[in-house]
């Protein structure tokens, strides 16, 4: 019987940068956690994010925040993993020198500590993006090196797509030092190298004392592999890349079907 069942957000359950969730989504989960299920949203956004998603069930609902740097439940935070500050320093150094790689669509960065991220920019569309469509706890900085704060993942963000510099470029450069992920088509995450959505699932499995069998996981791209590695009945979406529907048990519809919904209705 599943027990525990985690979802991603973008592309799995909604278009990537969406504000909101099918209205079925927060309510089936609502009926599962009635029947004494346990739900949780894993996704590279920040806690404050995920929670004004589901905002109908914020104060039930466990979160994978930061693709697993920080996990929360019920105003708790049950972990946190902080990175390297010379990987952080060194990885906010090059977002400043390949900001300008492609003048057309400028990089931005997004600096997540546990209580909230930093924006080094003055690029209102994207600040606009951050506060409208994601939700986001942030502040603005000329300088996010000279703020005393504890880093626990950083992103950069390109509009329309940042998969040929991220693939090409900043994930070779950077993933024998820390774990670093395309997370949508737009942004490439950089964490702890320790950090990954497998872990934070497996960990809450040892917390709730629920097993790999008793799990059930949905994702779309890569940074939810590690996840679907974990649950026993794991779930790519129609839409995912490649790669995930090969590491995925099974294969639902898109997020534009609620493919999600359309599995979880059905459990009992």
């Amino acid at each position: 019987m599943i027990k525990l069942i985690a979802t991603d957000i973008d592309g799995t359950l909604v278009k990537d940068s969406s504000p909101k969730v099918a209205v079925e989504i927060p309510k089936v989960m609502h009926s599962l956690m009635e029947r004494g299920k346990i739900c949780c949203v894993a996704s590279g956004r920040q806690f404050y994010s995920i929670a004004s998603v589901f905002h109908e069930v914020a104060d039930k609902i466990v979160y994978i925040a930061e693709n697993g740097a920080h996990i929360r439940y019920q105003g708790e935070n049950l972990f946190v993993q902080k990175m390297n500050r010379e990987h952080a320093v060194d990885i906010i150094e090059d977002f400043r020198r390949y900001r300008y790689h492609t003048p057309d669509s400028p990089l931005e960065i997004v600096v997540s500590t546990p209580d909230g991220s930093y924006l080094e920019t003055s690029n209102q569309n994207f600040i606009d993006l951050i506060h409208h469509s994601y939700h986001n706890k942030y502040q603005v900085t000329q300088d996010i090196l000279a703020e005393d704060i504890t880093i626990i993942k950083i992103a950069f963000y390109q509009k329309g797509s940042i998969r040929s510099l991220g693939e090409n470029i900043l994930i070779p450069q950077w993933d024998t030092k820390v774990k670093t992920c395309m997370a949508g088509e737009e942004w490439v995450d950089f964490m702890d190298s320790t950090v990954d959505k497998g872990h934070a699932l497996k960990f809450l499995q040892e917390y709730f004392r629920i097993s790999k069998e008793e799990t059930m996981a949905f994702g779309d791209n890569a940074n939810d592999i590690g996840m679907l590695q974990t649950a026993g009945e794991s779930y790519a979406v129609e839409n995912a890349r490649e790669e995930v529907k090969q590491e995925a048990k099974y294969v639902c519809p898109p997020y534009w079907e609620l493919g999600v919904y359309q599995v979880l209705k059905q459990l009992k």
